[in-house]
């Protein structure tokens, strides 16, 4: 049987299709407190380098995210699924990794001037605008994926692709503008 023959998993779908907005609920209140709140660190322990971690991560993505393009397009929806599934993992280290390092520690100010600056801002503002809007649209196209929706799948991911990857490429970007001043 074709993959895409497949019978919708609509059991399974009705218990993922709440779990995407109580993970969304849960990221957002996550990232708000722990951005206002700082942990302390134990001595000894450093985290700077979580941000180039995080870059890589983004990048990595991005990557994924093209070549799961490419083998959806080929007809190999088996190795599309695998480049999303590892595209979700490195998402989610990056989500992880990315709490972490801002909960122990203040914001980074970008130090430069003119039309970088604006440049910079610009890029800054709108992957963080557009990650926050993108995520509960990637869990519920991920969701429709893997229930065998796949009607529902294509028509999210018309959308939710450009938007993952412009976040995916926008925050090594920005993590490279930024490189000087940490």
């Amino acid at each position: 049987m074709s993959l895409l023959a497949q019978t919708p998993k609509l059991g399974l779908a009705k218990k993922l299709d709440p779990l995407v907005w109580v993970l969304t609920a849960v990221v957002y209140l996550t990232v708000i407190v722990l951005h206002r709140y700082h942990l302390p660190l134990p001595e000894g322990v450093n985290l700077k380098f979580l941000p180039a971690f995080n870059a890589v991560c983004n990048s990595l993505v991005a990557v994924c995210l093209i070549a799961a393009l490419v083998f959806v397009k080929l007809g190999k929806y088996k190795t599309h699924a695998w480049m999303i599934q590892i595209a979700m993992v490195l998402s989610s280290l990056f989500l992880l990794s990315y709490i972490t390092y801002n909960s122990t520690h203040s914001s980074t100010s970008y130090g430069g001037e003119g039309t970088l600056k604006t440049v910079y801002y610009s890029l800054l503002i709108s992957h963080i605008i557009l990650a926050a809007l993108s995520l509960p649209l990637i869990l519920k196209a991920y969701v429709f994926g893997v229930t065998n929706r796949f009607d529902e799948h294509r028509k999210l991911v018309k959308w939710v692709f450009p938007l993952w990857l412009f976040v995916a490429l926008t925050g090594p970007a920005c993590y490279l503008m930024l490189k000087p001043y940490y």
